[in-house]
């Protein structure tokens, strides 16, 4: 990067609004296992349970009761506990980051790397590919069908007005179409958009069904 616009992003949302994206350095990253316990927390709520349900029913409508699915970015397992509960056996397995999410992953056998050089045939990315400081490198490890659950923006101002602006969390911020471009740059159409999480209550989050339409890298 260009060493004067480098010192001028520092500590600074830059947002670039031919493309709908917004782009944020993050540093000192929350993940431990106080984090872990927050999400655990919330997971046991009855939105987190309306939450859970919906992010189940919404895999298994496009990719199939039997599809087997890697979670990225499993927070404290909620939804992960939900899916292999619901189809009596193991059916997905789950990558984190958080020291304390992959430790509870390897105690159950659920753990499988993102990364390991395997295209995983469905993944799951519920409020996860924002934290990610290469998303598409992510997208890039996923063979068919990717679920995202991001905050979509109208603007900058609405980025710095929001609570979803988490300068230790997130790296990216799209406005809907500006997610729908990026999705079609990774090789994958968007099939789908809900908002159910929002009518729960989440503020301004939508869902986005990505089909792979083209060769992954």
């Amino acid at each position: 990067m260009n060493r004067d616009l480098a010192k001028a992003q520092d500590g600074a949302l830059v947002w670039m609004p031919e493309r709908g994206v917004g782009y944020f350095e993050v540093v000192g990253e929350p993940y431990d296992a106080a984090y872990f316990d927050r999400y655990a927390a919330q997971g046991d709520t009855v939105m987190g349970r309306l939450l859970n349900a919906h992010r189940v029913a919404l895999v298994e409508a496009w990719a199939g009761p039997e599809a087997y699915l890697l979670d990225v970015g499993v927070g404290a397992g909620t939804f992960l506990q939900h899916w292999n509960r619901g189809h009596g056996e193991r059916r997905g397995s789950g990558f984190d980051v958080n020291p304390a999410g992959v430790a509870w992953l390897k105690e159950r056998g659920w753990w499988e790397n993102l990364y390991d050089g395997s295209l995983h045939p469905c993944a799951t990315f519920w409020d996860a590919l924002e934290h990610i400081r290469e998303p598409s490198a992510a997208l890039d490890c996923v063979g068919t069908w990717a679920f995202v659950a991001v905050p979509i923006f109208r603007d900058a101002a609405h980025v710095l007005a929001s609570r979803h602006f988490r300068r230790d969390e997130h790296y990216w911020y799209w406005t809907r179409a500006g997610f729908v471009a990026f999705a079609a740059g990774c090789g994958f159409e968007v099939v789908d958009i809900v908002a159910t999480e929002t009518a729960l209550g989440r503020d301004d989050v939508e869902t986005f069904v990505l089909r792979r339409n083209r060769p992954a890298p």
